[in-house]
């Protein structure tokens, strides 16, 4: 399966937080799964840190690196196709990031890996 990680699943994952699913660990170790990271989750986690509302144990790219290096997960770059979705995203949901993601899931064939509800009033399928 090809999954697009969240950022909120993206942090649990990295500091191994209770708030992950069994289905959401289970798919994240699963290797015959493709883990993709947006380059959107990087800027919301690095606007929010800097806004103060977000504090990280470490640099962002200390945490991603080892998961990148490791091949764990692909970073996914931003797209002119996935941004120029959004004219047609209905406005069930305001966070732009959030908004975003759904565009490049939508475009790139992935399931997002969340646990927002928000994101099941789009037409992209979800696990958690």
């Amino acid at each position: 399966m090809k999954l697009l990680l969240d950022t909120a699943t993206l942090l649990w994952i990295t500091s191994d937080a209770a708030k992950l699913s069994s289905t959401a660990r289970m798919a994240y170790a699963d290797p015959q799964n493709d883990l993709h990271l947006s380059v959107v989750s990087l800027w919301e986690i690095l606007v929010k840190e800097r806004l103060g509302k977000l504090p990280l144990p470490e640099p962002l790219d200390k945490l991603i690196e080892p998961l990148k290096s490791t091949g764990v997960i692909r970073v996914l770059p931003l797209n002119e196709k996935a941004v120029y979705r959004l004219r047609s995203l209905p406005d069930q949901h305001r966070d732009p990031f959030d908004r975003m993601l759904i565009c490049q899931a939508i475009e790139e064939g992935l399931t997002i890996l969340t646990p927002d509800r928000d994101f099941s009033a789009y037409p992209v399928p979800l696990l958690w």
